[in-house]
């Protein structure tokens, strides 16, 4: 006869059994806006389009009773809006990394997409801008 090899683990309660990979997507939020290096750029406001997919990674599934457990996207529009508020940025990149800047504070962002379109720049095309992609570091120096 065969013995059993199973054997009983204990999980401790305090430990979770799944990693999650979450993204807050965020399309299309069309703000006026003052950028461009040209002088005809400066003074006044343009239609620009930001498109944002940030990923983040967490241990514990949403609190459907607690914000804190989730990236607020609600939050994020916000921080976008007041960076681009009262300043003039010349080039999207710059704008690109104070987003990313503020973006990473959160230390549970792990990856972060984002585009950005002038709308109204060029009269032959639809819109012209970057797309960049940041992921964060995990290498210790």
């Amino acid at each position: 006869m065969k013995k059993n090899n199973l054997k009983i683990v204990k999980i401790d309660k305090n430990k979770s059994l799944f990693n999650y990979e979450k993204k807050v997507l965020i399309k299309d939020l069309v703000l006026d806006l003052k950028i461009g290096y040209f002088d005809f750029e400066k003074n006044k406001t343009q239609k620009v389009k930001f498109s944002l997919e940030i990923d983040y990674k967490d241990k514990k599934p949403s609190n459907d009773k607690d914000l804190k457990s989730i990236v607020n996207y609600d939050k994020i529009v916000k921080l976008i809006k007041k960076l681009v508020k009262n300043k003039h940025y010349n080039f999207l990149e710059t704008l690109a990394e104070d987003v990313f800047d503020e973006l990473f504070k959160d230390k549970r962002l792990d990856k972060i997409s984002l585009q950005i379109e002038k709308l109204e720049i060029m009269k032959d095309c639809s819109s012209v801008g970057i797309q960049i992609s940041k992921k964060r570091s995990h290498d210790k120096y």
